[in-house]
Formats: C-alpha cells, sequence, structure tokens
C-alpha cells in the first residue's frame, strides 16, 4: 500500500482520515501543528488510538518549519487538510496567520512536490466559502466563485495555487469544496458542537442572524469516501468539486431536529447576524456523483444523532 501523508492530522477531517487510510493498510505520515486555535489536548485525543502503530508516524510542526522535500521523498498520496479555520476569527489582525496558513503553506507542500515522480494525487480540502453569496441555488462548480469573508479568499487562493502547479508543473491535484462538515470530533467552535455543548449544560445555544440562513449538511464519513474517491480516480485530476450531503436545509429546522433528538426544547440565544456567513449554501454534486462517484450515506437525523452521543461522552 502507499505512503500517505496527512497534512492536520490531528484535526476533525484529518483524524478522521487517518482512521480510514490506516484501516485499508496505508502507511501514513501525519502532520499537525497542534496550534492553540483550540486545545491541543482534543486534537491529541483524536490520534491516540494509532500513536502505538507500526504504520503511522505523528510530525509536529507547522508546515513552513518542516523539511518538506525530505519528508515527501517517495510518497505516493497527500491530502492537505490543514488550515486556519474559522470565518468569524479571519477579520483584523489574524488574517495574517490565514494567509500563512492556508496561502503560504499551501505553496509550500506544492513546491515540495512539483517535480516528484511518486506522486499520484495532491487532494486539496478546500471549502463552499469560495462561493459566498453564490448567485445560484443549488450551487455548480461552473458558477464564479465570490468569498464574502477574508477565510474564503485564503481557501480560494489556495485552490488557484494547485490548480497552477498543476497547469504548469504536472502536480496531480484535486480539490474538494465540503459543504459545512460535521459530526463527531467536530471542532469546539462549529454551529453542531456549540449547539449539543450548550443543551447538554442546559443553556441557551448561540444563534447569529435569524436562524432562517440555510446550509448543506455533510456528514463526516460523506467527506471520507470523497477523499479517498479523489485520489484514486485519474479523471479527478486538475478538477474542483462540490462536496455536500444532498439537501439544503432552514437552520431552524435543524434545531427542531435537535429537540426531538435530545426529548427537550432547545432555548436559543439570539445574536446580530456574523460578518462573512454567507445567507445560504446548497451543493450542485452532480460532477462529483459523476466523476468520484460520490454518494452522501449519511442523513441529517441519522449523522446529528450520532454527533449527539460523541458530545455526551465529550463533556461528562
Amino acid at each position: 500500500m502507499p505512503t500517505t501523508v496527512v497534512t492536520g492530522a490531528a484535526g476533525f477531517i484529518g483524524s478522521h482520515l487517518v482512521d480510514a487510510l490506516l484501516q485499508r493498510g496505508d502507511t501514513v505520515i501525519g502532520i499537525d501543528e497542534f496550534n492553540d486555535y483550540y486545545d491541543p489536548q482534543v486534537k491529541r485525543a483524536n490520534l491516540a488510538a494509532h500513536l502505538d502503530c507500526d504504520r503511522f508516524r505523528l510530525v509536529e510542526g507547522s508546515l513552513s518549519a518542516i523539511d518538506l522535500p525530505a519528508l515527501l521523498d517517495g510518497v505516493s498520496l497527500i491530502f492537505h487538510q490543514a488550515a486556519q479555520a474559522g470565518v468569524r476569527a479571519s477579520w483584523g489582525s489574524s488574517f495574517e496567520l490565514y494567509t500563512e496558513r492556508n496561502i503560504a503553506a499551501t505553496q509550500m507542500l506544492l513546491e515540495a512536490v512539483k517535480a516528484s515522480d511518486s506522486l499520484e494525487r495532491f487532494v486539496y480540502a478546500s471549502s463552499s466559502s469560495v462561493y459566498g453569496n453564490a448567485a445560484a441555488f443549488p450551487t455548480s462548480e461552473a458558477v464564479l466563485p465570490c468569498p464574502v469573508s477574508p477565510y474564503g479568499v485564503t481557501k480560494l487562493a489556495a485552490e488557484h495555487l494547485c490548480h497552477l502547479y498543476h497547469t504548469n508543473y504536472g502536480v496531480p491535484t484535486a480539490a474538494l469544496r465540503y459543504f459545512t462538515v460535521y459530526g463527531p470530533r467536530q471542532r469546539p467552535d462549529m454551529a453542531f458542537h456549540k449547539f449539543f455543548k450548550a443543551i447538554l449544560r442546559d443553556e441557551a445555544i448561540p444563534l447569529y442572524g435569524d436562524g432562517l440562513q440555510t446550509r448543506d449538511f455533510t456528514f463526516v464519513s460523506d467527506a471520507i469516501a470523497a477523499n479517498l474517491a479523489a485520489a484514486s480516480r485519474p479523471e479527478a485530476i486538475g478538477q474542483a468539486f462540490n462536496i455536500g450531503g444532498g439537501s439544503r436545509v432552514v437552520l431552524k429546522d435543524v434545531i427542531a431536529m435537535m429537540e426531538k433528538i435530545v426529548d427537550r426544547p432547545v432555548n436559543i440565544d439570539w445574536l446580530d447576524p456574523s460578518r462573512g456567513d454567507a445567507r445560504h449554501t446548497s451543493a450542485d454534486a452532480t460532477k462529483a456523483r459523476s466523476i468520484l462517484g460520490y454518494a452522501p450515506e449519511v442523513s441529517l437525523e441519522a449523522g446529528l444523532r450520532q454527533e449527539w452521543e460523541w458530545i455526551q461522552t465529550v463533556y461528562v
């Protein structure tokens, strides 16, 4: 089996990807900076089960401080999940972190493998944030990206870098535009995690805006399946794909679904709309279905139940 690299390996999606790759028999090098965007101990727990595995090696440090050409020599697959996350935090002085960790780090990785004769695929974790307030729903990859947050700008810039290195150096890149991924191990700053944590503590959930915004929610196992497909399908090279959950849901309806799952009413702390949050997102996944064979399998209610079960083990 191939030697595979996962950047952001201890994060939400990255750690699930490590699970899947080790399960299928890959030798995996996980890279993670363990920065303080949220508790590093939470991230360490995501990988704890693999630290004694002889097919897993954890490399700690920022991508800018690692000897990437040496580390990536002979590697077959790279799943670039590492990023500075968060739409709301990307404004102001912290933007420098986003340019460093989302744009510059991606360029360093691409530069390190531009002459590789072993690399079969470079799968980049992009975001639906590249679309901003899209002109059409569901949104296809043919729609012109127009981010409405600094975070979205950096994700789109890194996606363009992938395309440039593919066009000019033949790096076999593919980009996955995730639409709001959720599930066990979801980051503490993400909505469903915050909602369920508040419910568990009998607190009001924080809700930005009027609750009528819509999202296309994607369960983490479906996102992992998309990554594995993008790494194996030759037709994926040089392409960008929408990865969504299959339906557009009003946030108030999600909260009603949560009330059903937890079997209690949910109190809401209404907050002003957040700058940089798109009003609606909805993925047209026709291209991913056609080329990757992508077909989301986990319904929103089933996925929320899994996240609720996990949250109860985290906050005991």
